[in-house]
């Protein structure tokens, strides 16, 4: 597999909370969700610690464990995590930090994928079209957006509501996952909602997505999202004019 990413956090932002590993034949993109202001997540350690613990977890258990299915590594790797916090964290807290992943890995002939909230993968098939692997709950929850913060924190990691990576490790298993045969796909793109709002806002296709990545790189794509906000503002009124950006292409 050849990988090429880039990450980049929100312009006039500290800390990346997206986070990206990958290995000889594995990826993971991972999305750390912001606490909002005065919200008390019961934990002493920031969204940046839980995508870098998560993604380390996750990173150990492609590299040395056995081939697993991708959701039973996912679920190891949220207990690896919730173990790390030790005894000083309130993992009981429905604020408790949590992450989306996306997941992708080479195994032989077949290409195995996980989407867990809403940094999907795209894989762009031999003939050239694509297919979006995309988990969408978090935009359908009940009475559509702006949703509350206590319609969050009661409909995640719950059904018929949302599922993230945090600490509860049977989210793994809620996840959209699959495999596809290698021969049928041509290349696969891994990515944050930081830069897919350039589908979902500002009006690019999935196709214009792919393209650009393999004919110019993932970095092109932080590039492109970084002028679109600029030029047309936020993609809905409650969301952040920047957003940390992250993008993952792959080929083989």
């Amino acid at each position: 597999m050849r990988i090429a990413y880039e990450t980049a956090a929100a312009p006039g932002r500290p800390h990346n909370e997206d986070f990206v590993v990958a290995g000889p034949d594995w990826v993971a993109v991972l999305d750390g969700a912001t606490a909002p202001a005065g919200v008390a997540s019961g934990c002493v350690h920031d969204v940046p610690w839980l995508v870098a613990r998560l993604g380390g977890a996750l990173a150990h258990r492609l590299a040395t464990g056995p081939r697993e299915g991708l959701p039973d590594l996912v679920a190891a790797a949220i207990r690896d995590t919730m173990a790390a916090h030790g005894n000083v964290c309130d993992l009981t807290s429905p604020d408790s930090p949590s992450s989306t992943m996306a997941v992708l890995r080479r195994r032989g002939d077949v290409l195995d994928h996980l989407v867990l909230c809403d940094s999907p993968i795209v894989l762009r098939h031999t003939g050239g079209a694509v297919t979006v692997v995309d988990d969408d709950r978090l935009d359908h929850l009940p009475g559509g957006r702006p949703y509350s913060r206590e319609l969050v924190r009661g409909l995640r990691n719950r059904p018929g509501g949302f599922w993230v990576a945090s600490v509860v490790p049977e989210a793994a298993y809620e996840a959209r996952a699959g495999s596809v045969p290698l021969a049928d796909v041509s290349g696969a793109l891994l990515a944050t909602d930081g830069v897919t709002r350039l589908v979902e806002a500002y009006g690019w296709t999935w196709e214009r997505l792919v393209a650009v990545a393999g004919s110019d790189g993932p970095g092109r794509l932080i590039a492109e999202v970084r002028a679109a906000e600029l030029e047309h503002g936020a993609p809905y009124p409650t969301a952040k004019v920047h957003d940390d950006a992250t993008a993952a292409w792959v080929t083989w």
